[in-house]
């Protein structure tokens, strides 16, 4: 990571969205603005990024858990397996993927405090976009720039 991650997505003057899709009572369109209206947490990150070493950067942000869950996630609140089976897709303006379970983020589960970032090292990122962090993950890969897509998936039926 970079300087580069900070000023993806600046060229063009406008304000960066990204949309909330999928098995939600609520979707949404979202900017770094909005983000700002959750509480933010802090994380100081270290991992390795395949093209530049080892990269330790500071991000701040709300976290994915309470974003997607004011979003109404569309599962069973009385069955509480129903979440194990919804998947998280967040995809980034540079077509960059990653895939998350709804256990990893959830409290009663893997607690993970991943965050949608709003800010690196100090610098917002309110033209580039929010940035997927996971600040228990040794390699960078799942780190998202610039997110543009997260979609909540609970509807699929079988697994063969």
């Amino acid at each position: 990571m970079s300087q580069s991650l900070a000023a993806a997505g600046t060229d063009t003057g406008r304000v960066a969205e990204l949309a909330l899709t999928g098995d939600l009572i609520r979707p949404a369109r979202l900017t770094v603005s909005d983000l700002l209206a959750w509480p933010q947490h802090e994380a100081e990150v270290s991992f390795e990024c395949a093209t530049s070493g080892i990269q330790h950067h500071r991000f701040t942000g709300p976290l994915l858990h309470d974003v997607l869950s004011a979003a109404g996630p569309g599962f069973d609140p009385a069955r509480r397996k129903d979440r194990l089976r919804f998947l998280i897709a967040v995809s980034g303006a540079d077509g960059h993927h990653a895939l998350l379970s709804w256990a990893e983020i959830d409290p009663d589960f893997g607690r993970a405090p991943v965050l949608l970032a709003v800010g690196i090292d100090d610098t917002s990122l309110d033209r580039a976009g929010p940035q997927l962090v996971l600040p228990q993950d040794r390699c960078g890969a799942r780190h998202i720039s610039g997110i543009n897509a997260i979609r909540v998936d609970g509807s699929y039926t079988s697994w063969g």
